[in-house]
């Protein structure tokens, strides 16, 4: 399964995560699989974010929507994100 990581700040955590969550059914339908939220200890509004996709070509229609940039202007994302496009190479557990 493909991942997309992003690396964006907010200007409120709280604010952004309201859109974020009423923002699931969009993210769903277009082929999100499922999706983790990471902050730094200090900084809350520093997020980066790890969502797996049914399919790469998916994730690249979702990132590229109108739809996407409208919901990340209303929830306050203040600098251009930073978009990676991953394919697991390998994984394992402790």
């Amino acid at each position: 399964m493909p991942h997309v990581l992003i690396e964006h700040k907010v200007k409120d955590y709280a604010a952004w995560k309201v859109v974020f969550d009423d923002n699931a059914d969009f993210r769903r339908s277009s082929g999100e699989k499922s999706f983790h939220i990471f902050r730094p200890n200090g900084n809350s509004n520093d997020l980066t974010l790890l969502f797996e996709w049914s399919s790469l070509k998916e994730a690249e229609k979702f990132y590229a929507s109108l739809e996407l940039k409208s919901a990340m202007q209303r929830a306050g994302v203040v600098e251009e994100p930073k978009i990676q496009f991953l394919t697991e190479a390998a994984k394992g557990t402790a």
